[in-house]
């Protein structure tokens, strides 16, 4: 059985949100919802993740997963709140707890923080199989943009988060803490073992002004055509590519208050006193 996919595009940080669904037992899952955020306010709003709910309750879809490709740098996920509205189980890979531990001192994290996960409502192991009524799922651990980044396939699909982007932009960053561009590359060639004709979804799209934005190819059109890894380039020129660029990056706007967030599986730290939630800005760490 193959899914339905139905994309929501927002244009603010270039994020795909997907609903996977089976037709015929009205059962999904959420991929990557955003919860909006103006760093200028510190202020949230639910706009996007409100797309995401109308189109569920229109379709009369019972949420069995909101999965977490990996932990965003680029925007607060919305993955509680859809909970709350829709149910379902928020999961991420095992890998997660690696990046709660990397990030605990950076943003000197409360007393008792839990590094194990706990957060997540179930970490996925490589090569885990699951479903979503009558598609069978897999989730498939594939680092090196972060140490705990997961693809997930349903049927002729798959959900690769950041590891590849459209063909004509290539591949993300692998210079986030705990990145490393060779891994990235093992990660990208274990996708490209999959059917040719597998369908493709990416986790991102930053369109040049030659094209509106896109978010599904295929992995043969991957393997042939991926600007940074297609074509059968080598692994060291892949690393050697991929290192040059991320040297002349800067930090994704909302990378300080994303990354908390979601490590925290969208949650937000505990109210202070005064009954005001607040955020950690770690000075000349990053």
């Amino acid at each position: 059985m193959n899914p339905d996919v139905q994309p929501f595009f927002d244009p603010d940080t270039g994020t795909m949100t997907y609903v996977v669904f089976d037709r015929s037992s009205a059962s999904a899952a959420i991929i990557d919802p955003v919860l909006d955020y103006d760093p200028k306010a510190a202020r949230t709003t639910t706009r996007s993740a409100d797309a995401v709910i109308a189109f569920v309750r229109e379709q009369r879809l019972s949420v069995e997963w909101i999965l977490e490709t990996h932990a965003h740098a680029d925007h607060l996920s919305a993955a509680p709140y859809l909970k709350r509205e829709l149910g379902g189980k928020i999961g991420i890979g095992e890998s997660i707890r690696a990046v709660q531990r990397m990030f605990q001192p950076i943003f000197d994290l409360e007393a008792g923080f839990p590094l194990d996960g706990s957060q997540f409502d179930h970490l996925f192991r490589d090569g885990e199989r699951f479903a979503v009524g009558s598609v069978e799922a897999t989730a498939l651990h594939v680092p090196g943009h972060t140490p705990a980044d997961m693809a997930y396939t349903f049927g002729n699909t798959v959900f690769v988060g950041d590891t590849l982007f459209m063909p004509d932009l290539g591949t993300a960053r692998c210079d986030f803490p705990g990145g490393d561009a060779r891994t990235m590359y093992r990660s990208i060639q274990r996708l490209f073992t999959l059917d040719p004709d597998t369908r493709v979804f990416v986790c991102h799209d930053y369109p040049p002004e030659t094209r509106e934005p896109r978010w599904e190819s295929t992995i043969r059109e991957q393997r042939a055509h991926n600007i940074h890894v297609g074509g059968g380039k080598s692994d060291d020129e892949f690393v050697a590519m991929r290192e040059a660029r991320d040297a002349t990056l800067g930090m994704p706007t909302l990378i300080l208050p994303a990354i908390q967030v979601n490590i925290r599986a969208g949650r937000f730290p505990e109210a202070s006193g005064n009954g005001t939630r607040y955020l950690r800005i770690p000075l000349n760490t990053l």
